[in-house]
């Protein structure tokens, strides 16, 4: 027994023995990707618990950043380097050292190179290093627990695409506490971003305390009940509240800045100041009563920019905020300002009046009286230092002279803003929105806004779009929006998040010419285990199985391309059984010529992907030849007419592709059916979003002819125009007649005229999104 026990103690041993000597590799196919990778074929150097960290004496920021990359191994092996001091010329021995050398180009650059001997990361700046060092750190391993890294001999010569590179979250529909905050930065600097925006005031909450208006927080940060799903009429009669105190924030800027990560606050003006107008109601053009909003939308109660008291608040609020944040920029809004109180308001028209502000074609007088607003809390700022940043809606009128644009509605108000001479950063709602869907299958996600902007969409954006060489000067970079109407918790942030803003990432640090999407999806799990460990909710669509539906009008056919970033096995179906390894695998496009539930899925060792269903419908117009005598809008095309007649229905989000987006006209459709056919039933489909200004149909007129010249019409139906503005989902239409004989059916789909009384946009345009004219 005793001999027996010797035994285990020295396999114990020898176990112990090997684990203290396991060797892990680390390379550098890290993101954002470095710029230049320069790899020799020298001896890699070993990084384990006797490597020194060392930086020059006297230089607290270097300091600062050795005991974070020493943090940082630690995290991945469970032994923390000493950090050391240094002087001028003194040589250190097997170490990771620290330093500034003035002969790299860029403020954020740095150069790491890697020696048998030791590793130098120096930057121009102590920001440089610090990028440096995130390179370092996700070339390890994520677990690498008391193992010897061997860190591969080379040079990294690297710098920043963009000087901008932001991430922005908004605490001002649901309250995130101070740890996460922290936790949220934590996040902007692993994926080498440098700016947080902060969006702390909202009609649902005001979430910073300011000293002179203790109500803001005491009343402005508490909302008694909030709205069940997508603006519903039940509540949950629960109150909702919090906000940061001055103090605390001045934590976490503190806490930013020691990551190199700027924090610039949002005061939004002269909207979306609900919650202010319930703590002070003097400051609206009706004088309340208001509440701290519990529905989530745009709404006409703005501050009353007639009243001296309401811009002299704006001032005292300004000047508190300067002193919390000392970013230069301050983003004071301007976005979704109805004008609707100021026209009916004898301060607003009296301060149109003194001040001349004149309408002309392009804007009405109230335009002006917003510009005057942004304008003057622009001038207060710039005399304080500061510069102002606003969304894109400050170009509807005259843009306050140094703003910089913020460019939220897809990338055309940032393009004409460069074109202007404004500085310009990228966040089109198209492609930087994360509370958009990240897939189009959206039955099993949490609930959300709607939108579509998969992984993919995030990559692929370039901030400069087809601007010339002098305008690309302007754009100063790209960020990301979360905006907090449906995510209320923590986990559901992260989830958003990540990983699409590792593809961000890649936008604003990475060169165009070096992006790959399928490099750096496996790039991308190298880093989603530094989550795993972490323990971030992060989100994994990208191991889903990629579908892509192509119509074929020659063989009237769906045609249907399936991959994965793996090339994992895939099985597929027709009749909607879920398919297993027993089913069809997948080895070339398939293509569906009749209807067909078609189910698709990885199967791979450690289990099944999520199950791809789509049914595809075959009737008499599917793949006929169609026109549209109206065209929908350059933003909303996609696939073209063809999308109408594909035998694929889309589902309630309108930006997947499968809808075509009309405005300012109605849809009209000449579908040729190749002979003449009996039909006796059309049907369509269209989808509302009233908060997306997107209305359904008002209308189906059905004309037939033989020879594409002469119709006739032979049914009409009229459909109620919508009045719910909080309405959202899909209609379905139908209109059904005697059966007639015709090669040409010609269907006209009509559109809403205007958006109805009570919504934000009140008599302007609305959009109408069609998809699938079934004709039978």
């Amino acid at each position: 027994m005793r001999k027996l026990n010797h035994a285990l103690l020295a396999s114990a041993l020898a176990l112990a023995c090997a684990s203290c000597t396991a060797e892990k590799e680390a390379n550098y196919q890290v993101i954002p990707l470095p710029q230049e990778v320069s790899l020799t074929q020298g001896n890699p150097f070993k990084l384990n618990e006797n490597v020194l960290i060392a930086y020059p004496e006297n230089n607290a920021l270097l300091q600062r950043n050795a005991e974070f990359l020493s943090e940082y191994i630690q995290q991945a092996t469970n032994y923390a380097p000493k950090t050391k001091a240094i002087a001028a010329g003194e040589q250190v021995k097997n170490a990771i050292v620290l330093g500034l050398d003035p002969g790299i180009a860029n403020k954020e650059g740095y150069v790491l190179t890697t020696t048998p001997e030791g590793i130098s990361i120096n930057g121009q700046t102590e920001n440089g290093v610090f990028y440096g060092i995130q390179t370092l750190r996700k070339s390890i391993p994520a677990e690498a627990k008391g193992a010897t890294v061997l860190i591969p001999a080379g040079e990294i010569k690297d710098e920043p695409r963009f000087s901008y590179r932001g991430m922005h979250l908004d605490v001002g529909r649901h309250f995130f506490p101070k740890e996460f905050i922290k936790k949220y930065i934590d996040l902007l600097a692993l994926h080498n971003m440098n700016t947080f925006h902060w969006h702390l005031t909202e009609d649902q909450g005001w979430r910073i305390e300011i000293k002179k208006y203790p109500k803001l927080t005491e009343i402005g940060s508490q909302r008694s009940r909030t709205v069940i799903g997508r603006n519903t009429q039940e509540y949950d009669n629960t109150p909702y509240g919090g906000f940061y105190t001055q103090e605390e924030a001045k934590e976490i800027v503190k806490y930013a800045q020691e990551r190199y990560i700027t924090i610039i606050p949002e005061v939004d003006l002269p909207g979306h100041m609900l919650a202010a107008l319930a703590a002070y109601p003097e400051m609206g053009c009706t004088g309340g009563p208001y509440e701290v909003c519990p529905r989530w939308g745009v709404f006409e109660d703005v501050l009353c920019i007639g009243n001296d008291k309401t811009m002299q608040f704006l001032e005292d609020v300004m000047s508190e905020i300067i002193e919390i944040f000392p970013s230069e920029y301050v983003h004071i809004g301007g976005d979704e300002a109805p004008r609707t109180r100021w026209e009916k308001c004898p301060k607003c028209q009296a301060r149109i009046k003194a001040e001349g502000l004149k309408a002309d074609k392009k804007h009405t007088a109230e335009d002006r009286l917003q510009s005057y607003c942004m304008t003057r809390i622009e001038k207060f700022l710039n005399s304080k230092g500061r510069r102002i940043i606003g969304w894109d809606e400050i170009l509807e009128g005259d843009v306050a002279p140094n703003a910089t644009v913020m460019s939220w509605r897809g990338a055309s108000g940032g393009i004409e803003a460069a074109q202007m001479g404004h500085d310009v950063i990228m966040t089109p709602n198209t492609y930087c929105y994360f509370d958009y869907y990240q897939t189009a299958d959206t039955k099993d996600e949490p609930l959300g806004i709607g939108g579509y902007v998969p992984i993919e969409k995030v990559y692929s954006l370039d901030p400069t779009f087809d601007l010339n060489e002098e305008q690309k000067k302007h754009i100063i970079g790209a960020q990301a929006n979360l905006w907090t109407e449906y995510i209320t918790t923590t986990e559901h942030v992260e989830y958003m998040v990540l990983p699409r803003m590792a593809a961000l990432a890649e936008v604003q640090w990475t060169q165009p010419e070096k992006k790959d999407f399928k490099d750096f999806t496996k790039r991308l799990a190298r880093l989603m285990k530094f989550y795993q460990r972490d323990g971030f909710n992060y989100a994994k669509h990208v191991f889903d199985l990629k579908v892509d539906f192509t119509p074929d009008v020659a063989k009237k056919a769906v045609v249907v391309t399936l991959s994965t970033i793996d090339d994992a096995p895939i099985y597929y179906t027709l009749d909607g059984t879920e398919p297993t390894t027993a089913s069809l695998k997948y080895t070339e496009p398939v293509a569906i010529t009749e209807t067909a539930d078609f189910q698709a899925v990885v199967i791979r060792p450690e289990g099944k992907s999520k199950v791809v269903n789509k049914k595809i419908s075959f009737n008499k117009a599917t793949y006929c030849p169609i026109e549209l005598t109206f065209q929908p809008s350059e933003k909303y095309k996609f696939g073209g007419a063809i999308t109408l007649v594909d035998g694929m229905k889309g589902n309630d989000s309108y930006a997947t592709g499968a809808w075509l987006g009309f405005v300012g006209g109605d849809v009209e459709a000449i579908i040729d059916l190749g002979q003449e056919t009996e039909i006796k039933r059309v049907a369509t489909n269209a989808i509302v979003d009233m908060s997306a200004w997107i209305m359904g149909s008002t209308g189906l007129v059905v004309s037939v002819s033989d020879d594409n010249k002469e119709f006739r019409e032979v049914a009409v139906k009229d459909i109620p125009a919508e009045t719910n503005i909080d309405k959202k989902g899909v209609e379905n239409y139908e209109i059904t007649f005697d059966p007639v004989k015709a090669q040409y059916v010609k269907v006209v789909i009509k559109r809403s005229p205007a958006l109805p009384k009570g919504h934000a946009g009140e008599g302007k345009a609305a959009y109408m999104f069609i998809d699938e004219i079934e004709v039978d």
